[in-house]
């Protein structure tokens, strides 16, 4: 099974991110995502700088480099923007949007299917595959049981799927705005941001009047207040014929996660029970962690 690394969902520093990928570049990753996602004001690196790290990143660490574009297009520059991305002509480019599907498929060029995409059957990803995806990520609400329904629906057709890459480590992407919710949160208008997000490089918390932990702000992104971890769930993946485990990267800890990770996929016992969350992947409530709640 192969182990990628996603884009990073943060607003980091330029420094940051260049130091985090030259730390990433040596550890065993098949595939690594790198691009802007969520926001359009953050440019701590224009589209031509993050091309020449896909390039370095290809050539040191012999991984396959995708440039992921945004989820949510809301005007005509970031139009633009996202044309000029997939027009790139080397570098795979992960469509978060449908008008990246557009641009590339008139292109006739492959790319993968992001989980902003929202796509839930079998039907749906023939007639994308049939017009360039060769990876499908899907929606991080998806559960483990879905997924398999949409693999039998496939072969009951006869159809070929693309590749599939489930979100297995990290802050669940939730929801898109057109209004940036950190901004709010400190009392600033959106277009006069002050880039606060780069305060925040794991995001802000959102607790409930009784403290508890109910999301994470990323800007315009609402993401899971808890970290998804299916980590134990890698036999039953594997089996399921899962082609790969995606890792998001946090400030912290990434190195070791993706190392954790490759070591179960070379024969390590994974966990009986994780930290974080992994509701979901039962077709519960994302937040739960269905070994504390009793339900499997």
């Amino acid at each position: 099974m192969k182990l990628t690394l996603g884009p990073i969902l943060f607003y980091w520093t330029r420094q940051q991110i260049m130091d985090f990928y030259a730390n990433v570049a040596s550890e065993p990753l098949d595939v690594i995502y790198i691009g802007e996602t969520v926001c359009s004001k953050r440019r701590a690196l224009s589209l031509d700088d993050w091309l020449e790290l896909a390039r370095d990143l290809r050539s040191e660490s012999g991984a396959q480099v995708v440039i992921s574009g945004l989820a949510l297009i809301e005007a005509a520059s970031e139009l633009s923007g996202l044309r000029r991305l997939c027009d790139n002509g080397d570098i795979m480019v992960e469509a978060n949007d449908m008008a990246a599907v557009h641009y590339l498929t008139s292109k006739g060029v492959e790319f993968v299917g992001g989980s902003s995409l929202n796509l839930y059957n079998a039907l749906a990803l023939q007639q994308l595959t049939e017009q360039g995806m060769v990876r499908w990520v899907p929606p991080v609400e998806c559960s483990g049981e879905l997924i398999r329904a949409v693999m039998h629906q496939a072969a009951e057709e006869g159809f070929t799927l693309p590749e599939i890459e489930v979100f297995a480590w990290g802050h669940l992407p939730l929801a898109y705005s057109a209004r940036c919710f950190t901004a709010r949160a400190e009392n600033r208008p959106k277009d006069d941001c002050g880039f606060i997000c780069q305060e925040y490089p794991d995001g802000l918390p959102m607790t409930s009047q009784e403290d508890q932990a109910l999301f994470t702000l990323n800007g315009i992104q609402t993401m899971s207040a808890g970290v998804s971890n299916l980590l134990a769930e890698y036999p039953r993946m594997r089996d399921m014929g899962i082609d790969a485990l995606r890792i998001s990267p946090a400030s912290n800890g990434t190195l070791e996660i993706i190392r954790t990770f490759d070591q179960v996929r070379r024969g390590a016992q994974p966990p009986l029970a994780i930290d974080g969350c992994n509701g979901y992947w039962y077709g519960e409530p994302g937040m739960l962690r269905v070994e504390e709640a009793g339900l499997c």
